[in-house]
Parts: C-alpha cells; sequence; structure tokens
C-alpha cells in the first residue's frame, strides 16, 4: 500500500508545469459545477505521516481552488465546552452545506492514528473506535456528503531530509514541528500504525488515496488529481449494510392502544404535587454532581397534546440561564444543505445543562414517513442513525428522556374546537392540524413502530396518557426527577 510512496517518486519542474495549469482550470471548474448543482458536499480528510507537507498541500488547495467556498476545518486535542459533548460533536457542527468543500485537518481520525502507532496498542480500542468512524462515515455518505482521505507518505529518510532542508532556512523553519523530528526514529512504528488505520476505514464510499509526498511537485499534482476525481464523480455511492449501525429487529406492540386514558388526578392533589416535583427537580438540577452531566429531554406526541405545558411546568423549576427550548418544525434551505442530524447536533447541551426539544429528530419516522416526504429507505435508515446518536448522548454523560404525549381522538377534537374558539390559542391550531387528524392510524403505526425500535435503556421512551392535562404534567416531572436522583 505504501510502497510507491516509500520509493519516493518525483516530477521534474518541466513535467510538472503544464500538469499544474491543466489541474488549475481542472479544478475550478469542477467545483463551480459542484458549486451550481449543490447535490453534494466534498469533504478531504488530510492526515498521514508528521513532516510529509500536509499542511502546504492544505494551502495549495486554498490557492488553486476558489477558497471564498473552501472552509478549511483544522483540530486540536479536544478542550473546553468539546470535551462535555460527544466526540464526533465538533465535526458534525461544522460540516459546510451542500456544493461547498470542507478541507478536515487533525481530523476523528487522529485518536485512532495516535493507539496505532504506540508500541502496544490496544486492539480493543482501534476496533471499537474504527467502528465508530465506519458508522459516522456511512451516515455522512448516505446524506449526501462525499468523503477522500488523503494519507500523505514518505520515507524514512526523505522525512529526515525534508525536516533539515527546512530546519536550515529561518524562513521555513516554522514548518517544522517537534513531532516531525521525532518521526525518523518512530518510523517503523508509525508506518504500521497508519497501514492499520487505512485497512480499517478503507471503503468505496469513503477512500483512502496514498499521496507520494518526498517531493513537492508530486505531491502537489496527486492530491490534485484525488481531490479531481472526486469532484467528477457522479451519484451516489452504494454502501453496505455492514457499514452501517443496524437497529435491533422486533415485534412491533400497539403501546399507545394499551395506555390507560382515564388516568386524572384532582386539582387539589395537583397542585401539592406539583410543587414538591419541581423542588426535587429544582434540587437535582443544581446540584454539584449534575455538573458532571446534562440532561437532554424529547417531547413528542399527537397535536394538542399538551407538550407545550408540560415544557413549562419543567422549565419553572430551571434557571432560566440553565436550559435551551428547540422548537422543531420543517428543516430550512439551510438545514436541508447538511445531513439530516446536523441541526440537532448543533443543539446539545454542556454539562451542567438542560436541552429540551419541542419535536424532535423523530420527524424522519413520523411525518416524513407518514407524508411521503422521504422514501422508505431513508426512514427505515433513520431508526439505526438515531439509536447510535443517542447512544453517543449517554456516553458523553447526557441523560436522555423522551416523552409521548398520547391523547385520543375524541379529546383532540374538544381541544381544536376549544383553539378555534380562544382568541389566546386560536394562534395555535393549523389546516395541518386539521389534515393530520385524517391520518391518525397512520400516525399510530408509526409512532408504534418507532416506539419499539427505538426505546433503549440509555434513552427510555416514557408514555404519558395525558387526555388530562394535569396527570400528564405530573408524570412527566415525576420520570425526569426520579430519573435524576438515580443517576446523580
Amino acid at each position: 500500500m505504501f510502497a510507491e510512496a516509500e520509493a519516493d517518486p518525483s516530477l521534474s519542474k518541466d513535467e510538472f508545469k503544464p500538469l499544474e495549469e491543466r489541474l488549475r482550470v481542472a479544478l475550478l471548474n469542477a467545483q463551480y459545477e459542484r458549486l451550481e448543482k449543490r447535490e453534494k458536499t466534498l469533504l478531504v480528510v488530510v492526515a498521514g505521516i508528521d513532516g510529509a507537507g500536509k499542511g502546504a498541500t492544505v494551502n495549495l488547495l486554498n490557492e488553486w481552488m476558489d477558497p471564498r467556498h473552501i472552509k478549511t476545518l483544522a483540530y486540536g486535542p479536544p478542550e473546553g465546552e468539546e470535551q462535555e459533548r460527544p466526540p464526533f460533536w465538533r465535526y458534525w457542527k461544522d460540516l459546510p452545506p451542500k456544493g461547498s468543500t470542507g478541507i478536515v485537518f487533525g481530523s476523528w481520525y487522529a485518536p485512532l492514528i495516535i493507539e496505532s502507532a504506540r508500541k502496544k496498542p490496544n486492539q480493543e480500542y482501534i476496533e471499537a473506535h474504527s467502528a465508530a468512524i465506519r458508522h459516522f462515515e456511512a451516515m455522512l455518505a448516505a446524506e449526501g456528503v462525499q468523503i477522500v482521505k488523503l494519507w500523505f507518505h514518505l520515507s524514512a529518510k526523505a522525512q529526515k531530509d525534508r525536516a533539515q532542508r527546512l530546519l536550515a532556512s529561518p524562513e521555513t523553519s516554522w514548518q517544522v514541528s517537534p513531532v516531525d523530528l521525532k518521526v525518523y526514529k518512530k518510523y517503523e512504528r508509525i508506518r504500521n500504525g497508519g497501514q492499520i488505520v487505512v485497512n480499517h476505514t478503507d471503503s468505496g464510499h469513503a477512500p483512502w488515496v496514498v499521496i507520494p509526498s518526498a517531493d513537492e511537485n508530486m505531491r502537489s499534482v496527486r492530491t490534485a488529481e484525488a481531490v479531481l476525481t472526486a469532484l467528477r464523480q457522479r451519484g451516489v455511492p452504494r454502501i453496505p449494510q455492514s457499514f452501517l449501525a443496524h437497529s435491533r429487529p422486533a415485534r412491533i406492540v400497539d403501546r399507545l392502544g394499551k395506555l390507560d386514558y382515564d388516568a386524572k388526578i384532582d386539582k387539589d392533589d395537583y397542585e401539592s404535587e406539583l410543587g414538591l416535583l419541581q423542588g426535587r427537580l429544582a434540587r437535582a438540577a443544581r446540584s454539584k454532581a449534575f455538573q458532571e452531566r446534562s440532561l437532554i429531554l424529547v417531547f413528542e406526541g399527537q397535536d394538542a397534546a399538551g407538550k407545550g405545558g408540560a415544557i413549562r411546568r419543567v422549565t419553572h423549576a430551571l434557571d432560566a440561564r440553565q436550559y435551551d427550548i428547540t422548537p422543531v418544525a420543517a428543516p430550512n434551505s439551510y438545514e436541508l444543505s447538511r445531513p439530516y442530524l446536523w441541526r440537532f447536533w448543533r443543539h446539545l447541551p454542556r454539562h451542567g445543562r438542560v436541552a429540551i426539544f419541542d419535536r424532535s429528530w423523530y420527524g424522519r419516522v413520523l411525518v416524513e414517513r407518514v407524508e411521503k416526504l422521504i422514501t422508505p429507505a431513508h426512514w427505515r435508515r433513520a431508526y439505526a442513525e438515531i439509536n447510535d446518536f443517542e447512544q453517543q448522548l449517554a456516553a458523553s454523560g447526557a441523560l436522555v428522556l423522551k416523552f409521548w404525549l398520547a391523547v385520543t381522538a375524541d379529546v383532540q377534537l374538544e381541544r381544536f374546537q376549544e383553539r378555534e374558539k380562544s382568541p389566546f390559542k386560536n394562534f395555535k391550531i393549523t389546516p395541518d392540524d386539521w389534515r393530520n387528524r385524517e391520518k391518525w392510524k397512520d400516525y399510530a403505526a408509526a409512532a408504534n413502530e418507532m416506539l419499539t425500535r427505538t426505546d433503549v435503556g440509555h434513552a427510555p421512551w416514557h408514555l404519558v396518557s395525558a387526555n388530562d392535562k394535569r396527570y400528564a404534567r405530573l408524570q412527566v416531572l415525576r420520570h425526569i426527577v426520579e430519573a435524576m436522583e438515580e443517576k446523580l
């Protein structure tokens, strides 16, 4: 795999000049064509041997292409708020829109490369992290993000000679880091680690391309050719199921039909218990232990089920500076230009904070499915993507609780009619609400399948009978308080 690169091939100036002119024109034309169509995003992941000229190549691509439409994403070790969220959070939030190009420097491969190059690498970590990367890249590819990964490589001698040559001049010595100087002594180990990384994560939808890097001209041409090939690629690559996380198969149960819709609570009992539960929630949210966790609350349910009222009873117990409420509607053009889950990754809370989603990422397997806004392949794949997303949230210290507030059709009708008559509530009723009632059975079937496939221990669903709003509000608070007190 690295044999050609370690032979240190080169291009003379006379050979390089006509290639440079042709490639620069071709790259610009391909870039502008991508921008016009806005069908896919291109991510160019830069990795490889330290001291192989990766930084210089990133600069070259910005010079040969139109830099206004290139987003260079450079990452170091996680710090600050990055440490309080899932490891992939910083990559998700920075994804450029369709039509543009992102160059990723210091990517999600950094921890894997470091571990693979150790004297005694942890094989269990390598397998687990490689699997996480494969799932991440497959999810992006399925959502229109094209990934090409460039591994810059050269022989041990060429790496050492390049570092010494750059050090010899004050104008170029800044390009040599202390790490670059150590590569020569550990070259075999680093090389073998690179082989492990490439072998574990190479795929048709996210391929590795080895770039010979001893000669600057050769490195520039090969890099440009790899990026040009990616820009010219048409269609969406087939993604084998082995690269995607799988949702567990299960028999669909009518959980909504089994709820006790007659459950209710007396007004006096409601008032006294409401205060007690809000007090317990306030203590838990202000506790020292919560500063090492975060809380994510998801509210779904039929229209007029009382989600807004339940949310207000929760926030009454919290400091307004501690929580964020994200109301989720149909995605706008800005959000549609990126993968589906991107807009939810952006709103994940830091430790010690609460994120409340009034409707959520489950819209993909509910409204988008029922209204046929996406193909069955998209919403069927979404169960696994959502489970993977929530698993990452839980692993990073988030307590994820999901609520489905359920009402019967006759109670919903009463509330719709009440909203139409009330000057304070008629803004809540829309033609879509009435239209959705006509698909009651379709939405119930979609909800029951969603509950079956995504009710997991680290992110449980709580079904709440909401014909009586007071009862529903107390049930929501009780589930939150008990879960927080148990975990903290």
